[in-house]
């Protein structure tokens, strides 16, 4: 069984230094709060990495940029994503078939993030693009960044909807006053970074991003960044949206949602009893979420689906969302 994970981080030099410049590294829970461990595996993308996978089961990863990304750095980010982007590409080549790309877009410069997208995909084979978030002040439904959701649309290609920090009013006002350990914590990967994912994708919904462009796919990390188990309550939604169908059409038809790391089988099940198994993909969060002992492929075995649905979620829903071949059914053994 073929195993692709697609949500896998990665990070440059180059980028570490200008989060930095930035002053991100002060203010940013999910630039400061890096070990070391994580910082070095970020930064490679070479044997130690691909002895990894092997070891955890994984055969490809879908390497991103990890959050918050090029989102706070303007237009010097529109370099910095060229550059980024032509490694992860250079990765690929030298471990053929263990690696596949989301662009990393210069966000802040929507025109050009356009044009660099589609050279990711068109030149460099990427399989669609990441995206963290806000923009500075914007929300991802601003009408400024749209020309990034018409290429995804355009392209056939999915957007990964990532998570990042809450805007600070938002974490002063819900996340703060323990202390700032804690604060840093509760407002980054211990709850606010997946709400605000969440928000992120309802936003679009409701913009009437998917009735514009009804083949648009978003990817929600996490098991659906909370909002598949509010899934009841956004349905009240329909009687004042406005929109060409109901919130069950776009959860159905828009929406993919992946693991993360998050090896939980009641998580699975509330997830794929909303989105359906066609739309379950697989992520171990890398190098957030490894784990030693082979729990990547184990987790997949054990998860509760049937063989079939654990081949979807294993590969073939990637597959097919990607227009990729299958791979071949390997023999029975004798």
């Amino acid at each position: 069984m073929k195993v692709i994970a697609i949500e896998e981080h990665f990070l440059t030099a180059e980028t570490q230094r200008a989060w930095q410049q930035a002053g991100l590294d002060l203010i940013d829970p999910g630039v400061r709060s890096h070990s070391a461990d994580i910082d070095r595996r970020l930064l490679e993308l070479a044997d130690e990495r691909i002895a990894l996978m092997d070891e955890s089961g994984v055969d490809v990863q879908v390497l991103s940029l990890t959050t918050p990304a090029l989102h706070d750095l303007g237009s010097q980010s529109i370099a910095i994503a060229q550059r980024a982007n032509d490694a992860m590409a250079e990765a690929a080549a030298r471990y053929p078939g263990r690696f596949q790309g989301l662009a990393t877009l210069a966000v802040s410069s929507p025109e050009q993030a356009a044009l660099e997208f589609e050279r990711c995909v068109n030149t460099l084979g990427f399989k669609g693009a990441m995206l963290c978030g806000r923009v500075g002040d914007k929300n991802l439904d601003a009408s400024e960044l749209l020309p990034i959701f018409q290429v995804a649309h355009s392209l056939a290609v999915p957007l990964l909807l990532h998570p990042r920090t809450p805007a600070q009013p938002v974490r002063d006002a819900y996340y703060a006053g323990f202390n700032s350990e804690i604060d840093a914590v509760l407002a980054s990967y211990g709850l606010g970074w997946h709400y605000d994912a969440g928000m992120q994708f309802i936003r679009l919904l409701l913009a009437g991003h998917f009735d514009a462009m009804p083949g648009l796919q978003i990817i929600l990390g996490h098991w659906g960044e909370v909002v598949l188990f509010f899934y009841e309550r956004l349905t009240a939604l329909n009687r004042v949206s406005g929109l060409e169908h109901e919130v069950a059409h776009y959860f159905h038809h828009n929406l993919y949602v992946t693991a993360s790391g998050m090896f939980l089988p009641h998580y699975l099940a509330r997830a794929a009893s909303i989105v359906g198994e066609d739309r379950l993909l697989f992520s171990t969060d890398y190098p957030y979420q490894y784990r030693p002992g082979g729990d990547a492929r184990r987790f997949i075995q054990q998860c509760g689906l049937d063989e079939e649905g654990q081949s979807k979620f294993a590969s073939a829903n990637w597959l097919r969302l990607t227009r990729l071949p299958s791979p071949p059914a390997l023999a029975a053994a004798p």
